[in-house]
C-alpha cells in the first residue's frame, strides 16, 4: 500500500508538472512567417516589445521619371488624409524618321483628323469619377531637352510656357479605357484618345513637310515643341492614371486622304509619330499640395513624436523611426526581432477614399547617411544578391489581415534580427531609421558582418518600388493606442 500510493503521487506531480508546462508555452509568430523560431516558454526562450519614437516628414529629394518608367497623368481634388495632388504629361512625338513626307503628292493630301493616343496601363485612385483632360502645345521658347531627366516635383525649377491649345477638353470614363478599339487602322485596347482641332491636323499634314519641319528633328523643335496633357484639378476629378510613353498605344496618328494621278477615287490613310526613347524630350510634373489635410497638422520639422503617421509614394512623405533602449540591451541570442506596423484605417471615409486611395506596393526600411545625402541599407539584414535585394526575407511588401471591425488591414513588417544581434553583442551602431515608399530610388549598399569596407550605390527603380505617385499609407506610430508601431523581439539568454 505505501508503495502504491507513492507511485500515485508521482504519477500525480508529473501530471501537475506537465500540464502546467503546457500550460507555460505558446507557439510565437511572426508577421513576415519567415523561419523558425523556438517557442517562447517563459525559461529559456522569451520575447519582449521595445518601444519606437515615430514622426513623419515631407521628403525633399528630387523624384525622377525616366523614359522608361509609366508615367503620371490626372488630378486628386479630394484626399482628406494626404491632401491634392496634380500630375501633367509633357513631351515630343517624332516620325519614324527625317527627312520626313506624307505619302502622296502635297495638293492631293487633304487633312481628315489628328488624334493623340496615350497607352493606358492603370490608375490610383477613384475610378467612378470622369476626368477633364486638354491638350496644350509647348511654347518654343521653352523647349524640352531630350537629354534631361527632369526632377517631377519641383515643375517650378524647369517652368513650361504654353503656345494655346490643341483640342477641346475631353471628358473621359475610366472604366471605359480597357474598352477595344477595332477599326481599319486600330486593333487595340487600353487607349485614351484625345482628337485634336482640325487646323491641328492641317498643319502636320499640309504645312509642315521635307522642306521645313520634317528636316530634321532639330528643325521639328523649332516649328513645333511638343505637347502638354492635364487634367483639370477639380472636383469630382479623384484619380491618377499610369501611362506607357514607349508602348506602340502611345502615338499621334494623323489621318488623310489622298488620290493618285487619273484616280476618281481618294484613299483614306494613316501616318504615326512616336515617342522616341532616345530622341524625345519628355519631362512629367507632379505636384503635391497637402493645404487642409490631416497630414499637414502632422508633419515636423522636430523631435515630437506622434501616434500617426504617414507614407506617401514618391514624391511624398517618410516615416522616422527611434529605438532608444536598443543599444542598452545586454548580449542575447537574438531568435527574431522584427518591427511590425499597421495601418490605422480612416473610419470617417471607411467606404470612400480609404476604399480606392490603397497602400503603396511596398515600403523600404533604411537609414540615413546625413553627410552623404544617401539613405543606406540596414546592416546585416538588407542584402543584395544577383537577384536583386532579398526582400522577401527582410519584408517590406504590402500583405493584409483581418482584425475586429476591419476585413483588410494593410501591415509592413521587417526582419532586423542580425542588425539587432550585431548591436546587443558587437555594440554596433543603433542607427535611427527612416520608412519610405521608393520609386526611382537610390541605397548605398554595404555587405553584412564580417565584410567591411566596401559600399557601392545600388538604384531602385520601380519594379523593385512602386510606381511614381502609386499609394499612400496611415500607420500606427510608437505611442497608437491600437495599431502601436513596435518592435518584438524573441531571445534567449547567454
Amino acid at each position: 500500500m505505501h508503495l502504491s500510493s507513492s507511485l500515485r503521487s508521482i504519477s500525480i506531480l508529473i501530471l501537475v508538472f506537465f500540464v502546467t508546462a503546457i500550460s507555460c508555452t505558446r507557439i510565437t509568430s511572426t508577421e513576415l512567417g519567415a523561419g523558425l523560431i523556438p517557442s517562447v516558454d517563459g525559461v529559456n526562450t522569451f520575447d519582449t516589445t521595445m518601444e519606437v519614437i515615430t514622426d513623419s516628414f515631407d521628403e525633399t529629394d528630387s523624384t525622377r521619371i525616366y523614359k522608361q518608367d509609366l508615367h503620371v497623368l490626372g488630378a486628386i481634388t479630394n484626399d482628406p488624409l494626404f491632401g491634392r495632388t496634380t500630375a501633367a504629361l509633357n513631351f515630343e512625338l517624332f516620325p519614324l524618321f527625317f527627312p520626313f513626307g506624307v505619302p502622296g503628292t502635297k495638293d492631293s493630301v487633304r487633312a481628315d483628323s489628328a488624334v493623340l493616343i496615350l497607352s493606358y496601363t492603370g490608375f490610383h485612385g477613384d475610378s467612378t469619377q470622369p476626368l477633364r483632360i486638354s491638350v496644350e502645345e509647348i511654347s518654343r521658347n521653352t523647349p524640352l531637352d531630350p537629354f534631361k531627366v527632369y526632377a517631377s516635383n519641383f515643375p517650378g525649377v524647369y517652368p513650361l510656357q504654353f503656345a494655346g491649345s490643341l483640342a477641346n477638353t475631353a471628358t473621359i470614363d475610366i472604366r471605359r479605357l480597357g474598352d477595344s478599339v477595332i477599326n481599319r487602322y486600330e486593333g487595340a485596347k487600353n487607349q485614351i484618345r484625345i482628337k485634336l482641332r482640325d487646323d491641328v491636323a492641317r498643319r502636320f499634314l499640309n504645312t509642315f513637310d521635307s522642306s521645313n519641319a520634317y528636316r530634321s528633328d532639330t528643325a521639328f523643335r523649332t516649328f513645333f515643341a511638343g505637347f502638354s496633357v492635364k487634367v483639370a484639378a477639380t472636383s469630382p476629378a479623384n484619380a491618377l492614371l499610369f501611362i506607357n510613353k514607349l508602348d506602340t498605344n502611345t502615338k499621334l496618328a494623323l489621318y488623310y486622304n489622298s488620290s493618285t494621278t487619273g484616280a476618281t477615287t481618294r484613299d483614306t490613310n494613316v501616318v504615326y509619330f512616336r515617342f522616341n526613347n532616345f530622341t524625345c524630350g519628355d519631362y512629367n510634373q507632379i505636384t503635391r499640395n497637402r493645404a487642409g489635410s490631416e497630414v499637414a497638422n502632422r508633419l515636423t520639422t522636430t523631435s515630437r513624436p506622434d501616434s500617426l503617421v504617414y507614407v506617401q509614394t514618391n514624391p511624398g512623405t517618410y516615416v522616422r523611426i527611434r529605438i532608444p533602449n536598443l543599444n542598452r540591451l545586454n548580449n542575447r541570442i537574438i531568435h527574431r526581432a522584427e518591427l511590425i506596423t499597421e495601418q490605422v484605417p480612416d473610419n470617417a471615409n471607411l467606404l470612400t477614399t480609404d476604399r480606392f486611395m490603397t497602400p503603396p506596393n511596398m515600403l523600404l526600411l533604411s537609414y540615413y547617411d546625413s553627410v552623404n545625402k544617401i539613405k543606406r541599407n540596414i546592416p546585416n539584414d538588407y542584402n543584395i544578391g544577383v537577384s536583386g535585394p532579398n526582400t522577401l526575407t527582410f519584408g517590406g511588401y504590402l500583405t493584409y489581415k483581418t482584425v475586429p471591425g476591419y476585413d483588410r488591414l494593410a501591415t509592413y513588417s521587417f526582419n532586423l534580427s542580425r542588425y539587432v544581434q550585431g548591436i546587443v553583442t558587437r555594440k554596433d551602431t543603433s542607427f535611427v531609421l527612416r520608412l519610405s515608399a521608393p520609386s526611382n530610388d537610390s541605397l548605398r549598399y554595404s555587405p553584412g558582418y564580417p565584410i567591411v569596407g566596401f559600399s557601392q550605390v545600388y538604384y531602385l527603380n520601380p519594379s523593385i518600388g512602386n510606381v511614381v505617385g502609386n499609394g499612400r499609407v496611415r500607420l500606427g506610430g510608437g505611442t497608437h493606442s491600437r495599431f502601436r508601431m513596435r518592435l518584438r523581439i524573441v531571445y534567449s539568454r547567454i
